[in-house]
């Protein structure tokens, strides 16, 4: 990587412009380009941090960033993180990877054959009270788990103020909204903490009159691959955009107590074994954009020493095998088994 590397962030929307800046304030050094449709400049959306604009994928690639940031509408990341993967640049591609299995596929043998580091941005993944959580209990605290309920909700028009909810990704349908990828950052974590998933059982409805397209409400049961107690693990996973108190929390019971995770408040909590009260075990709440300078420092770093990322694309596809499956779960009324591509 050059000494002021050069990064590429396509696509200049809320998530597009927090890597921007992210970016501009870690690594001052760093050359930052952005491709989008339209002219930064026209549409009064530049800043100083963008050395440049592009508006077309063979002007960005001639540029030669050394790696990019995918960050437009999920159903558009394919078609522009394919020519930018056979140009050989590395690719940190925002969550969902896509809305299209094959295509993934597809894009994760291209970025192998081209020696390409593929992440994806599930950013929840550098977060310290969920990484703490995850090795309390690797730790055995809890001993044998036997259940885990996760739950997540924010009232979508509050997500993003000051812009209309309605002109956003989650509201629509033809860009890859809805609760299930916009929201899939819990399936990540929990295929993280308790392994591949099997089956899936889910009922998905648009419960609210919010002016959108899509699911609002998710409610999944996750069957887990067995354990080494031979035993499976079954998860439930409720999502919303309906909901005014912010919630984000993941409980799981164990034969030795109980752990329980607050995302929202950065608190991981232990009821034990013929226990009276919660315990405190770790509390600290970061800045908001804490995750995003752990994931681009982090990526940087696999691209520098030539390591795997954290979260790869196997994980971001495994991901949208959950998310298909339980979209046909919904549509069939049944548990349906989670369908393994060829990758």
């Amino acid at each position: 990587m050059r000494s002021s590397p050069r990064v590429l962030i396509v696509g200049l929307g809320s998530i597009g412009k927090r890597h921007v800046q992210v970016i501009h304030d870690l690594f001052p050094e760093m050359k930052i380009a952005v491709l989008r449709h339209k002219n930064c400049i026209d549409e009064g959306t530049g800043s100083p941090a963008i050395d440049l604009c592009f508006t077309s994928i063979d002007d960005a690639i001639a540029y030669q960033p050394d790696m990019a940031v995918i960050a437009n509408p999920a159903n558009k990341h394919i078609e522009v993180a394919m020519p930018l993967a056979n140009a050989g640049i590395h690719l940190l591609v925002e969550k969902p990877i896509s809305s299209d299995l094959t295509a993934v596929e597809d894009l994760i043998e291209i970025c192998k054959k081209n020696g390409v580091k593929l992440m994806v941005a599930y950013n929840l993944r550098f977060l310290t009270s969920l990484c703490k959580f995850k090795d309390f209990l690797e730790s055995g605290r809890i001993g044998r788990l036997l259940s885990v309920r996760a739950e997540v909700g924010q009232y979508l028009p509050s997500w993003r103020p000051g812009t209309d909810y309605r002109q956003t990704v989650s509201a629509q349908s033809k860009l890859g909204g809805g609760v299930l990828p916009e929201l899939s950052h819990e399936i990540d974590y929990l295929l993280w903490l308790f392994g591949p998933a099997i089956w899936v059982s889910a009922y998905l409805s648009r419960q609210s009159v919010l002016d959108i397209d899509v699911e609002d409400t998710a409610h999944l049961q996750i069957g887990f691959d067995e354990n080494y107690y031979g035993q499976q693990l079954v998860g439930r996973l409720d999502m919303d955009f309906v909901r005014h108190d912010t919630t984000r929390y993941c409980i799981v019971i164990g034969e030795k107590g109980t752990l329980r995770w607050d995302g929202v408040k950065g608190i991981v909590d232990y009821f034990p074994e013929n226990g009276r009260q919660w315990e405190k075990l770790y509390s600290g709440k970061p800045d908001r954009n804490f995750t995003y300078g752990e994931e681009i420092r982090h990526f940087m770093k696999c691209i520098k020493e030539g390591s795997e990322p954290r979260i790869s694309g196997v994980d971001g596809l495994a991901v949208l095998q959950v998310i298909d499956a339980a979209v046909r779960s919904n549509d069939s009324g049944q548990v349906v088994s989670v369908e393994k591509g060829r990758t």
